[in-house]
């Protein structure tokens, strides 16, 4: 339970991941008429988690995705979550300006939500992004809104993140992320492309803030873009 407690705090912004490896969403969507699937590990001090996140722009201002998690902690006891989301801009980016969009959701966890129906935990969140230093410095904000449908119980969400260019193919990312009640948590790592736009790797590390190691996670992930082919 602290695992799906843990994971269910996440996943109003993990649903997104707008540019793994980051939790706090962007202001941006995938390229018109093109995909991309994002996939990762990660590994929490008693569980693991693979996830797949793929995701399409068919009208040129809509990004849907549909992607899932299978996890197994060590005891051998195995969840899955389900996630559905679709996200517009309605200010598209711009190198030293901003943008914003909003994006809304549904998230079903297997090991909760055990009823017939497929809708799980319902979503709402306006992503905002500012550029600095012509896009080589960007600020992500998130607020939100989370509906927990087992407990019937709203949440506030919230999260603040940033990614600084280290070089011309290595980013560098941190951020925080929560919701109206207990700690935030907090997550550092960095992404490389391999093929610029097209095939990126990255890495994280990410804990609760003040918490010691029951809550700290690694990951390591891969996220491959698509040009334009959809018609």
């Amino acid at each position: 339970m602290p695992t799906l407690l843990a994971l269910a705090a996440l996943l109003p912004w993990g649903a997104a991941q707008a540019a793994r490896p980051m939790v706090t969403d962007d202001a941006r969507i995938v390229d018109a008429k093109a995909c991309q699937v994002e996939s990762w590990a990660r590994r929490n001090q008693d569980s693991t988690e693979y996830w797949a996140q793929p995701a399409c722009n068919f009208t040129g201002n809509l990004e849907l995705s549909l992607g899932g998690a299978r996890g197994k902690d060590d005891g051998d006891t195995r969840t899955t979550d389900i996630v559905l989301q679709a996200k517009t801009l309605f200010k598209p980016l711009e190198p030293d300006g901003w943008g914003w969009g909003l994006a809304v959701g549904n998230v079903r966890h297997a090991a909760i939500h055990t009823s017939s129906n497929l809708v799980g935990d319902l979503y709402a969140y306006v992503p905002a992004t500012f550029s600095l230093r012509s896009d080589r410095l960007l600020v992500h904000t998130n607020i939100g809104w989370l509906h927990e449908r087992e407990a019937r119980r709203h949440r506030m969400t919230w999260g603040l993140g940033t990614e600084a260019q280290w070089s011309a193919s290595t980013w560098l990312i941190a951020e925080v992320f929560g919701q109206n009640q207990g700690t935030p948590f907090y997550q550092v790592g960095l992404r490389y492309w391999l093929v610029p736009d097209h095939v990126q790797v990255d890495t994280t590390y990410g804990n609760r803030a003040g918490s010691g190691t029951q809550e700290r996670w690694f990951s390591i992930g891969l996220r491959l873009l698509s040009p334009a082919f959809l018609p």
